[in-house]
């Protein structure tokens, strides 16, 4: 870390966090060409809102320090050419590592690594182990992997007789799908993704040069009535919206696909944790009601473990076949040994046993969540399903000034700001309960309480 910050000083962090940077440059910690780290993960590390980062970075930027690459990142210009300040005072700008609080992560995105069992893991990495290599790739996936996630979609979630592909994960197979959409319109998308919504997949869009709209969503997901016409693809979570949690109700999800088909608009369906529901069965996948618009997208990076690196889609079949053709010719597939080690999991019950467990662990757990956010005077916004819920708040300060008291007592929280694609509309702050042990998250829960008892509902 560059720099250090005082919550306790006057100087508002962005200030601090813009000074600590010049003098980085000063005293040749960064030096002319340097590649500073993006304004999300420098706001991971130093435990603040992106926006007092961005803001930080903003500055250097107008002064001409800092200057932004397109596609490369942000990168030293100049050093100021101010004095080196005197180390005579006692102050250094060298962070002391013993200085740092350790955060509690409460953000959404990670699993629950404590019900895993271990012996059933090593067991399936053992038998991935002792497999003959294969002598050439299998550009859809290895037959063990594509039959046992078409066996987790049929008793998890609903979908009979799945052609499964096999990914690298959800971002990596969106990215697919948009580039073999792209080549064949031959011209860059017109795609509409939720707001709030998934950033990656607006990052994966901007990247491929898609012109992206922002969706509308209230508490039930996506409101299909309120969709612009003319758009090629409609990025979807319709299992559990993501960020605000809620379920798509059957007559939007039937909406949707009346939609899709009249106007030839494909839809991406990303399941990221379609199998995590509390109170009854998940409704059916979208990909089940409408196979030839819907692309069914899933990870094992949420109900297992990102080490695996794997997921799978359930495409219409000339899409299907458009990927395989991609990766054939530019010889870009899922590795394999993610996939061996989940097929094996799966074949001895481990994968099925682990999901039982992961569902009465997250669900007491988000009991304790609910019970301390609701004593503490506010509200919720979430179905009972998976590993994370919304606070609302009254405005953009009050969600700032809650990330920023959760920093500051050790809790690694995300604002909702952080999920818009424009100038946010909703205020409030994410609460996810997988990352930690169960008794890293009761200690956290009774500073959580306190962060929030000092913010009016």
């Amino acid at each position: 870390m560059l720099v250090t910050l005082d919550r306790g000083a006057p100087d508002p962090l962005a200030v601090q966090l813009a000074d600590g940077l010049r003098a980085a440059a000063l005293d040749g910690r960064l030096r002319v060409g340097d590649r500073v780290p993006a304004t999300r993960v420098l706001a991971r590390e130093l435990g603040v809102s992106r926006t007092v980062t961005a803001a930080a970075y903003d500055q250097l930027v107008a002064e001409g320090w800092l200057g932004a690459r397109h596609g490369a990142g942000t990168f030293v210009l100049a050093s100021p050419p101010a004095a080196a300040p005197d180390a005579s005072d006692g102050t250094s700008l060298t962070p002391n590592v013993s200085d740092v609080p350790s955060l509690t992560d409460l953000r959404p995105g990670a699993p629950c690594l404590e019900v895993l069992d271990t012996a059933s893991w090593r067991r399936a990495w053992r038998h991935a182990g002792d497999l003959t290599p294969a002598a050439r790739p299998e550009h859809a996936g290895i037959p063990a992997f594509r039959e046992a996630v078409a066996e987790h979609l049929l008793r998890h979630r609903g979908l009979v007789g799945a052609d499964v592909l096999a990914t690298a994960g959800t971002t990596t197979g969106f990215a697919e799908i948009v580039a073999v959409l792209t080549r064949r319109l031959g011209r860059p998308l017109r795609a509409g993704v939720e707001d709030p919504g998934y950033r990656r997949a607006v990052g994966v869009l901007r990247a491929a040069g898609a012109t992206v709209t922002a969706l509308a969503v209230d508490a039930d997901g996506l409101v299909v009535g309120n969709l612009p016409p003319g758009l090629d693809l409609v990025y979807v979570t319709p299992a559990h919206q993501y960020p605000l949690g809620g379920r798509l109700p059957v007559g939007r999800r039937a909406a949707l696909v009346e939609r899709a088909r009249r106007e030839g608009f494909l839809v991406v369906e990303d399941d990221y944790d379609g199998e995590l529901r509390y109170d009854v069965a998940p409704l059916p996948v979208l990909a089940a009601l409408a196979p030839d618009v819907v692309v069914h997208l899933g990870t094992a990076g949420k109900i297992a473990t990102p080490t695996l690196g794997v997921g799978w889609a359930v495409a219409p079949p000339e899409l299907s076949a458009a990927v395989l053709t991609m990766r054939r010719a530019t010889g870009i597939r899922p590795a394999p040994a993610g996939q061996h080690v989940l097929a094996a999991w799966a074949r001895d019950g481990g994968l099925g046993r682990h999901l039982a467990r992961l569902r009465r662990e997250l669900g007491v757990r988000r009991a304790l969540v609910v019970d301390v956010v609701t004593a503490a005077g506010h509200t919720i916004l979430g179905d009972r399903a998976g590993a994370h819920l919304v606070v609302p708040l009254a405005s953009a300060a009050d969600e700032q000034a809650v990330v920023d008291a959760a920093a500051g007592a050790g809790l690694l929280l995300d604002g909702l700001a952080d999920h818009h694609l424009g100038d946010p509309v909703r205020h409030g702050v994410l609460l996810a309960w997988a990352a930690p042990t169960r008794v890293a998250l009761a200690d956290a829960l009774v500073r959580l309480g306190g962060v929030l008892g000092g913010v009016a509902p």
